[in-house]
């Protein structure tokens, strides 16, 4: 099942032992005249009534007399207390306890005789009681009422010193909450008790609500107003202080009456009430403190894995329905979602965290066929896995194995923007605006289950009082839906550009300024050595073991507009860290495809020496050439930077696995980079047999001038020199200035009968001798005036069709 339910308390394994430990030790300390047990086998009525916020849980129980026990179990220490016995046969609605443990909270009802709750009959009564626990003394009623009331202390963040006022919430069944300020003072040591029992100051929190439910993770109060015209959802923040402000109120497009509509969040009213839910299909909703994904769950139909984070993208969420393991993996009874992942079955009695089962999201992927599910699944394990760098490695195997499986999306480029993004997305709560976090921005295939439809609708009015945490975020959200068009996502175009302008400057020799060029270079640097301190172990492919200047200059140019970009944008974020940010994202992409190839590269059992033979390419061979020519048409379309030597490496491998017509397609179509050290490679490793004659002959004419000059001179072979003597010859003749000349021609011991070419030898020979200095061929030797010569006639019979 992709959630898991993983047990974090049970009533029944957690406190029950505890609870028998007493009632013996209380039995041993009454045969000895200590008194009577503390509880006897009742235990049929234990059960939790809350979950406080710094997650300890609060229980009930009753002997055979009907005294009602309250118990805290520590979540942190994993230990049970006794809170406070009620001497009386009560039945508890709500029960809430400080942080210090000093005062306890509860919500009782009276029973008749017939053993009945008589909540409709005139006098029966619903009491909320405070009681001071530390040490057990007096006992204040603070309602005495007909209606239920749920009680609830508020928790400051900070825990680091008692509080000498704490802050109680009444919410009322008639539709009003309260709270209660309660001061406290010290006497004898640690007697904590009341300052002044008989007035607590309080104050109206909110009425005439129809439905209201409570935030204890971020101590919040939601509750709909009913208006005389419309109904508008509001939300009060309390603070450590005891103080609360209205956060936003935003109108409801629903007309709402209190009719159907019962108070949620608060607890369960009754065991009887838990076991008649548990006989229906209940809607189970699970959040967690992340906020990127809400499972919704509905016994024996579905369940959905939403992604809130990124809803511009249906296909980011995971839609199961119809399954067998769907049906039965979770519990049928009453769930409620709490703070932190966990979930509350008030049923059972148990305390579950909420966690992916990462092993089923793993295997799901590997099984289903829907492009939209891969695409899910994928973003799921990324942005919420446990062990990054173990999930990173299951995706790559899966990937390298099924690199054209996706019909959608290219899922290497998916991998490696989604993954690049959630590394870096907890730096900053903005980031999903201003970086990519799919390669994918709209999605028009169909998804089964799914109907979508797309219309322009008006966001609704929100009056927002307060930009802090949350809210900030909120509002943020808001006024980007609102106000950005177009997008503010980072894309490579500018880097494009400017990339493409710096190539072209190179080749006609014109140069930006020493500054401008030395920072782009500084950049990449840094790229590689941010890349070189995450890889501490030594790798298999043979990367970064050459310059190359052009990704590096990619490198350097990505950095400094996503360095700009984020400047721009981000707020509150200092420029060193935005600077390291940039350099872990770069670092990160170059990383992942780093990780792809050695995946691969370690799986078909390949060394790096295989590169230097010049046999026939192996299956294994052919099926990494393959995975990095969807490499790099992944990391084209996106303009990404490759590490240095990848362009080497895949030119080695297209060479031993391609047929040389195929060869000489990619080397056109520029999906083979000619690089000067592969080509090296090449001609000193291939001998001189008709076929790699042929092949070699086809690279150096595909060579850039320069390059080509010098990979001539490493191949001896007569072709080579040919056209290194013409290539003289062009050089000589392009500073050719002609001067008289006698009609009368000498014969020369080397002249031929050929009168033309008698000529062209002396006119060189002359060119030569006079300009040997600035003409000398790059520190070597002059060329053969004889092989200038047999070259010369040879060429110049051809163009004669002699």
């Amino acid at each position: 099942m992709a959630l898991r339910l993983v047990s974090d308390f049970d009533l029944r394994k957690d406190v029950l032992p505890w609870l028998r430990s007493q009632r013996a030790a209380s039995a041993a300390a009454g045969a000895r005249g200590g008194g009577p047990g503390v509880l006897e086998n009742n235990y049929e009525s234990l059960r939790i009534l809350n979950v406080e916020r710094n997650g300890n849980i609060i229980y009930t129980c009753k002997d055979d007399k009907g005294n009602v026990f309250f118990g805290l179990y520590d979540c942190r220490t994993r230990q049970n207390e006794h809170l406070y016995t009620f001497e009386k046969d009560l039945h508890v609605v709500s029960c809430s306890v400080n942080s210090e443990r000093t005062l306890l909270a509860a919500s009782l009802v009276h029973f008749t005789k017939e053993g009945r709750k008589n909540e409709l009959q005139p006098g029966s009564k619903c009491l909320t009681l405070l009681v001071e626990i530390h040490p057990v003394n007096n006992v204040k009623v603070l309602k005495a009422v007909d209606s239920y009331i749920w009680v609830q202390f508020l928790y400051p963040h900070v825990e680091s010193r008692p509080l000498a006022e704490n802050h109680l919430l009444l919410i009322s069944e008639e539709k009003y909450t309260e709270k209660f300020h309660i001061q406290v003072i010290k006497e004898d040591g640690n007697r904590v008790v009341l300052k002044d029992s008989g007035h607590l100051p309080r104050e109206r929190v909110a009425e005439d609500f129809v439905w209201a439910q409570w935030d204890m993770s971020e101590q919040r109060l939601y509750y709909v107003d009913l208006k005389i015209s419309r109904s508008v959802l509001k939300c009060i923040q309390f603070s450590a202080d005891g103080k609360f402000n209205l956060m936003f109120e935003a109108p409801l497009d629903i007309t709402l009456s209190d009719s159907g509509f019962k108070l949620v969040n608060f607890g369960c009213d009754d065991l009887q009430d838990q076991k008649n839910l548990s006989k229906h299909l209940t809607l189970c909703v699970f959040t967690n403190h992340t906020d990127y994904y809400v499972a919704v769950y509905l016994p024996g139909h579905f369940f959905h894995l939403l992604n809130i984070q990124h809803p511009d993208l249906i296909c980011h969420s995971l839609f199961l329905t119809g399954n067998n393991e769907v049906v039965d993996m979770l519990p049928h009874s009453p769930l409620q979602s709490l703070s932190g992942s966990l979930v509350l079955d008030w049923y059972s009695g148990k305390l579950y965290r909420a966690v992916l089962n990462q092993s089923y999201l793993l295997q799901f992927l590997w099984n289903t066929q829907l492009d939209c599910e891969k695409m899910a699944v994928l973003h799921c394990v990324l942005s919420c896995g446990r062990d990054p760098q173990f999930l990173e490695a299951k995706l790559i195997q899966w990937i390298s194995e099924n690199v054209s499986a996706c019909h959608s999306f290219d899922l290497i480029q998916e991998f490696i923007i989604a993954s690049s993004y959630w590394s870096i997305y907890p730096e900053t709560s903005n980031m999903d605006k201003l970086l990519p976090y799919s390669s994918v921005f709209a999605w028009d295939t169909e998804i089964p289950g799914i109907t979508l439809v797309t219309e322009e609708i008006p966001l609704p009015f929100m009056k927002v009082h307060s930009f802090k945490g949350y809210w900030e975020k909120l509002n943020s959200n808001l006024e980007y839906v609102k106000y950005s068009k177009p997008r503010l996502l980072y894309d490579n175009s500018i880097v494009r550009k400017e990339w493409h302008s710096l190539i072209s400057e190179e080749k006609t020799g014109r140069r930006r300024s020493m500054v401008y060029m030395r920072n782009i270079r500084e950049n990449a640097m840094k790229v590689i050595s941010n890349l070189e301190a995450r890889n501490l172990e030594p790798r298999l492919t043979p990367l970064f073991q050459e310059e190359d200047n052009h990704q590096r200059l990619l490198m350097g140019l990505m950095v400094s507009e996503l360095k700009d970009h984020l400047l721009r944008h981000l707020q509150g974020i200092e420029k060193k860290k935005t600077e390291q940010m940039v350099l872990d994202y770069v670092s990160k992409l170059l990383d992942l495809i780093c990780q792809i190839l050695e995946t691969s590269w370690r799986k078909h059992h390949l060394h790096p020496q295989l590169l230097y033979c010049s046999r026939q390419a192996s299956a294994a061979e052919f099926t990494v050439f393959h995975l990095m020519t969807r490499i790099l048409e992944a990391t084209r379309t996106l303009f990404l930077p490759l590490p240095p030597g990848f362009h080497t490496l895949h030119t080695m491998l297209g060479v031993h696995c391609l047929p040389l017509h195929n060869l000489l397609h990619y080397f056109d179509n520029g999906v083979l980079l000619l690089t000067e050290t592969a080509v090296t490679r090449l001609m000193k490793d291939l001998d001189n047999s008709e076929k790699n004659e042929k092949l070699k002959f086809s690279i150096i004419v595909r060579l850039p001038p320069l390059i080509g000059q010098k990979i001539c001179r490493l191949w001896d072979h007569p072709m080579s020199s040919n056209i290194i003597s013409r290539n003289h010859v062009r050089v000589l003749l392009l500073n050719y200035k002609k001067q008289p000349r006698s009609s009368m021609i000498d014969k020369s011991p080397g002249s031929v009968e050929f009168l033309p070419l008698n000529y062209f030898i002396e006119i060189l020979a002359d060119i030569e001798s006079s300009n040997r200095a600035l003409l000398a061929f790059e520190g070597h030797d002059n060329v053969d005036a004889k092989f200038v010569e047999e070259a010369a006639l040879k060429h110049t019979t051809m163009l004669l069709g002699l």
